[in-house]
């Protein structure tokens, strides 16, 4: 005799952004995750450029989520906030539904600037830990390429995704979005995954059926730096050792 026993499929999450704003990173120098550190190309083009002027923000539905920005007082002026916090309404997540948002990044400096975007997804499990063994592909997330953004597809892992907008942004201007329409969805299956253990009793075999994602919550964090468009290729290779071509009037890149 077999008893089935199922246990409720309970759906968290706990969506965040995090943005790291640098401009030229000097070889070696690095900073954690939700931030990253603003040095210098090199002493004869520092020279050339006040960092007083470098910035950029993380913008989600036209308005600032998180930024970093350097100022005239030589210190860091940093906002970090919490992506998709009003996209999902008192009923909470539902699995299959495309929800639409908008995603950009400025440049809040004064100077032009190239940026790079790094998309991590993954699943954590009820203490916050990340499960390597949960599928972040079940995270989707709708991609625009082809207005600007072009993917790394070298650096890019199922969990990492690397994008570079290919035109310079001037003074407080905003790249094209980030994510088509439906920008995010967790895969219905999601809720067909399960996982069953069996146990042998005087009655007979018992069959625990329990949610492969019970009590996990899903989590996606947004990475913006950026280089000084002077000296691109040079600066970006220095930067994010990257081999960049750079059209003849600097105003947009390509990857090699």
């Amino acid at each position: 005799m077999k008893k089935m026993k199922k246990k409720k499929l309970t759906f968290l999450t706990v969506p965040a952004a995090l943005l790291a704003a640098s401009a030229l990173l000097l070889a070696g120098s690095t900073a954690g995750s939700a931030r990253a550190a603003l040095t210098y190309f090199s002493e004869d083009y520092s020279a050339q450029v006040s960092i007083s002027r470098i910035g950029v923000s993380l913008e989600e539905n036209g308005e600032a989520i998180s930024s970093r920005d350097y100022t005239e007082d030589n210190t860091w002026a940093e906002t970090q906030g919490v992506l998709f916090s009003d996209l999902f309404g008192e009923e909470g997540v539902q699995l299959g539904r495309p929800y639409d948002d908008t995603i950009t990044v400025r440049n809040s400096g004064d100077i032009d600037t190239f940026v790079r975007v790094t998309v991590t997804r993954s699943w954590l499990d009820g203490n916050g830990n990340k499960d390597t063994s949960l599928d972040p592909d079940l995270i989707c997330l709708g991609f625009l390429e082809g207005n600007g953004w072009v993917l790394d597809e070298g650096a890019s892992t199922k969990e990492r995704t690397v994008l570079y907008y290919t035109n310079a942004l001037a003074a407080d201007e905003s790249t094209a979005p980030l994510l088509d329409e439906g920008a995010l969805t967790i895969d219905s299956s999601v809720g067909s995954k399960v996982v069953q253990e069996t146990e042998e009793t005087d009655e007979g075999t018992l069959v625990r059926t329990s949610y492969a994602y019970d009590g996990y919550q899903f989590y996606v964090g947004i990475e913006a730096d950026a280089v000084q468009a002077r000296n691109a290729q040079d600066a970006i290779k220095s930067a994010w050792g990257v081999d960049v071509q750079v059209s003849e009037d600097g105003s947009t890149i390509s990857l090699q």
